[in-house]
C-alpha cells in the first residue's frame, strides 16, 4: 500500500515541488564534499606558501582521486548490492557484501599506501611537479598518504549508510570533516606555523572525524548488522560488488586521466612561456576545484529528478518525463549561464578567495577562468543528460555522453593544439570538447525522445487474478529456445491449475502504474550495458511490482508460474516446486530458428544473448547463480519434446502430492 502511494506521488505531484524535495538535499551534500576538497587551497594561498602551495597541492589531488576512484567502487557497489538484498528481502548476503567491501578497500588502501611510497617522487613529478614545487608537494603528499586509509575507508562506508536509508548521517558525517578542517586549517597552518603540513594534518583529522561518524553509524545500522563471517571473502558476491561499482570507479578514472594529461602538458608548456610550470599547474587545480562546485550542483539537480524520472518513464508518463527534463534542463542552463558570467566578466572574485597577489600567476589565473571555462553551461548540459540517461536505464547513451567529451575530445585536442598554440593550446581544449561534446549529447537526446514519440499512452487491459485451488505452485525457469512456455502451458492443462507467464507483466503493471510493455522488456538485454541497465530507477520499480505480483498469485493457490526468477522470490513458500528446462545448443539453435525463422547465425546470437541476460537478471534478483541444479527441485532436458517433458513433470507433481 505504501509503495502504491509513493508510485502515485511520483506520478502525480507538481513536478516542481517534487524537484525541490528531491533535489536540494542532494545539492547541499554534494557541496558540503566540494567545500572538504577546496578549503586547504584557501588557506594556503592566503599564506606565505602562496601558489607554489596550492601547485603543491594540485599535484597530489589526481594521486587521491585514484583512491577514492576504488573507495567508490567498492562502497557504490555494496551500496547498490544491500539495495537488491532489501529488495527481495534477503538477509543474508547483504552483510557478506559490505564486509567484503570493507575488507577489500582496507587491503586496496594499504597497498596504495606501500605503492605510494615507494614511488612517491616518480607519481609527483608525473602529475606536474617542478623543483620548486617538489619540497612543498612531496611535504603535503607524505601526511595525505599516510590518512589514505581513513579516508578510503569513510568515502566507501559513507556510501552503504546512504543506502541504508540514512543519507542525513551520511550529510552529516561529510558536513564533519570538512568544518572540523575548516577549523583546524587557520590553527595549524597560521598559528602553529606548520605550513602545508598543516593543511595536510587538518585535512586528515577531518577525514578521521568522518570516519568515525561512519563506524559509530555501523554498530546501529537500519538494514544489516555486521559478524565476523562477514569478512570471510566471498568471491561471486564480491564480483557482483565490483559489477555494480564499476561504472563508478570508470569515472572516477577519467577525471584521473584528464588531470594526468592536463598537469603534463600545462607543466610542459608552461616552462617554456613567462608563466613557468607552476603558475599552471596551481591555477588549473583552483579552477578544477571552483568548476566541480559547478557541476555538484547540476549533479544534485538530476540525482533529486532521477526517482521521478524513473518512474514515470516506467509508467511512460511521457509527457511527465518530458517535463522533468524540461525544468531540468533549464535549472541547468541558469546555473552554468550565472557561472559563465562570473567567470568571464568577474574572474579576479573568485581568484581573489586563493590568495596570491603575484601578477603573473594573476594574469594566469584570469586568462584560465575565461578559456578554460568559456562554455561551461555546455559541460552543465553534457553532465546533466549522462545522468539522465542513467535514471531512464539507458547506460550506453549515458557512457556515451559522459566519456565523449572528456576521453574521446579533450584528452587528444589537450595533447594536439598545444602544439601549435603553445600554453593557450591547453586552455582552449576544454570549450572546444565542451562544443563537440553538445553535439553528440545533443543528438542522443533528440534521438531518444523521438523514440519515446512513438510509444502509445498505456493501454488499460484489466487483468484478474485467476481462481485457483490450494496446491502445489509449479515455477518454471529455463534456457532460450527450450520451449519452456509451451511446456508449461501443457503442464498447466494437464493439471487443470491457471498459468500465468504474460499475465505476470500485466498484473505487475496494473500493481505499480507502469507499463506492461516496458516490464515485459526489462530483461530483453539489447543495451550494451546490460547489468547496468538492470540497476537503473525505471526497472527496479518494475522489478518490485513484479515480486509483489508473484508473492499475489502463490496466495491465490495451485498454479505454473513461467520466468521472472519466481523459483527465488517464492523460495519460502512450502508449495514451491522449482523446475529447471535446459538442453544442448544445437537443439536449442533448431528450435530457435524454426521459431523465429533465423538463420544459425543470428539464432546462436540470440540464444547466446538471451541466455546472458536471463543470467544476469537471476542473479540480480537473487545473488545466486541461474542454471545452477542445486536451486531446483527437478531439471530436465527438453530434447525429450515438450510432451514428454511435460508429462514426466505432471508424474513428478502427482507422486510427490501424493507423498
Amino acid at each position: 500500500m505504501e509503495n502504491q502511494k509513493n508510485n502515485k506521488f511520483l506520478g502525480e505531484e507538481k513536478i516542481s515541488k517534487l524537484l525541490l524535495k528531491f533535489s536540494i538535499p542532494c545539492i547541499l551534500s554534494l557541496l558540503i564534499s566540494s567545500l572538504y576538497n577546496i578549503v586547504d587551497q584557501i588557506f594556503i594561498g592566503h599564506s606565505s606558501l602562496g601558489y607554489l602551495g596550492n601547485a603543491a597541492t594540485g599535484i597530489v589531488y589526481p594521486i587521491t582521486i585514484i583512491a577514492v576512484a576504488f573507495a567508490w567502487c567498492f562502497g557504490d557497489g555494496s551500496a547498490a548490492y544491500l539495495s537488491l538484498c532489501q529488495g527481495r528481502n534477503d538477509t543474508k548476503n547483504a552483510h557478506k557484501a559490505i564486509g567484503n567491501s570493507i575488507l577489500a578497500t582496507f587491503v586496496t588502501s594499504i597497498l596504495f599506501l606501500i605503492l605510494g611510497y615507494l614511488f612517491k617522487d616518480n607519481l609527483l613529478y608525473l602529475f606536474g611537479a617542478s623543483s620548486k614545487s617538489i619540497k612543498l608537494a612531496s611535504d603535503y603528499y607524505l601526511i595525505i598518504l599516510m590518512g589514505i586509509p581513513i579516508y578510503m575507508l569513510g568515502n566507501s562506508m559513507n556510501a552503504v549508510i546512504r543506502a541504508d536509508g540514512s543519507p542525513k548521517i551520511s550529510m552529516l558525517a561529510t558536513a564533519l570533516g570538512a568544518i572540523t578542517n575548516i577549523i583546524l586549517d587557520p590553527i595549524f597552518i597560521f598559528g602553529l606555523n606548520w605550513g602545508i603540513k598543516g593543511a595536510a594534518y587538518a585535512t586528515v583529522i577531518g577525514q578521521i572525524a568522518t570516519l568515525i561518524i561512519s563506524i559509530i553509524y555501523y554498530t546501529k545500522t537500519k538494514t544489516f548488522k555486521l559478524y565476523k563471517d562477514s569478512f570471510k571473502i566471498n568471491i561471486n558476491i564480491f564480483k557482483n560488488v565490483i559489477k555494480l561499482g564499476i561504472s563508478t570507479f570508470i569515472t572516477q578514472i577519467s577525471i584521473v586521466i584528464i588531470s594526468l594529461v592536463c598537469n603534463i602538458m600545462l607543466a610542459k608548456y608552461g616552462a617554456k612561456s613567462k608563466y613557468g610550470a607552476d603558475i599552471p599547474i596551481a591555477v588549473i587545480g583552483i579552477t578544477m576545484k571552483v568548476f566541480s562546485i559547478v557541476i555538484n550542483i547540476i549533479v544534485g539537480i538530476i540525482l533529486g529528478a532521477q526517482p521521478i524520472l524513473g518512474y514515470n518513464y516506467g509508467a511512460k508518463n511521457i509527457d511527465r518525463v518530458k517535463e522533468v527534463f524540461k525544468k531540468v534542463v533549464i535549472a541547468s542552463t541558469i546555473v552554468g549561464i550565472i557561472s559563465t558570467i562570473i567567470f568571464e566578466l568577474k574572474p579576479e572574485v573568485i581568484i581573489s578567495i586563493f590568495g596570491s597577489n603575484e601578477p603573473l600567476y594573476l594574469e594566469f589565473a584570469t586568462l584560465t577562468f575565461r578559456l578554460f571555462l568559456m562554455l561551461v553551461t555546455f559541460t552543465c548540459l553534457i553532465k546533466m543528460s549522462s545522468i539522465f540517461f542513467q535514471a531512464v536505464g539507458e547506460p550506453t547513451n549515458s557512457a556515451i555522453v559522459s566519456l565523449a567529451r572528456d576521453l574521446v575530445f579533450f584528452v587528444p585536442l589537450v595533447i594536439i593544439l598545444p602544439i601549435f598554440m603553445g600554453i593557450k593550446g591547453v586552455l582552449i581544449a576544454s570549450p572546444i570538447a565542451d562544443f563537440l561534446g553538445i553535439i553528440i549529447t545533443t543528438f542522443l537526446v533528440i534521438k531518444f525522445f523521438k523514440q519515446i514519440e512513438t510509444i502509445k499512452e498505456p493501454v488499460n487491459n484489466e487483468v484478474y487474478l485467476k481462481p485457483s485451488n490450494p496446491g502445489v505452485i509449479i515455477t518454471i525457469a529455463r534456457e532460450h529456445g527450450t520451449q519452456g512456455k509451451a511446456i508449461g502451458q501443457l503442464i498447466a492443462e494437464k493439471l487443470n491449475i491457471p498459468y500465468y507467464y504474460k499475465e505476470m507483466t500485466a498484473l505487475a503493471a496494473k500493481e505499480s502504474g507502469l507499463d506492461k510493455e516496458f516490464i515485459s522488456k526489462i530483461n530483453s538485454g539489447k543495451d550494451l550495458l546490460h547489468d547496468l541497465y538492470l540497476t537503473s530507477k525505471p526497472v527496479k520499480y518494475a522489478i518490485i511490482a513484479q515480486e509483489k505480483v508473484l508473492k499475489k498469485i502463490a496466495n491465490q493457490g495451485s498454479c505454473v508460474l513461467v520466468g521472472r526468477a519466481a523459483d527465488y522470490v517464492l523460495r519460502d513458500n512450502p508449495n514451491v516446486i522449482k523446475i529447471f528446462i535446459y538442453a544442448s545448443k544445437e537443439y536449442r539453435i533448431k528450435n530457435i530458428m524454426q521459431m523465429y525463422q533465423d538463420s544459425y547465425e543470428d539464432a546462436s546470437k540470440n540464444l547466446e544473448r538471451s541466455d546472458r541476460n536471463r543470467a544476469a537478471y537471476y542473479e540480480m534478483i537473487s545473488g545466486q547463480k541461474w542454471a545452477n541444479p542445486e536451486n531446483y527441485d527437478l531439471c530436465l532436458d527438453a530434447k525429450l519434446g515438450k510432451e514428454k517433458t511435460a508429462e514426466i513433470i505432471c508424474d513428478y507433481i502427482n507422486k510427490i502430492s501424493k507423498d
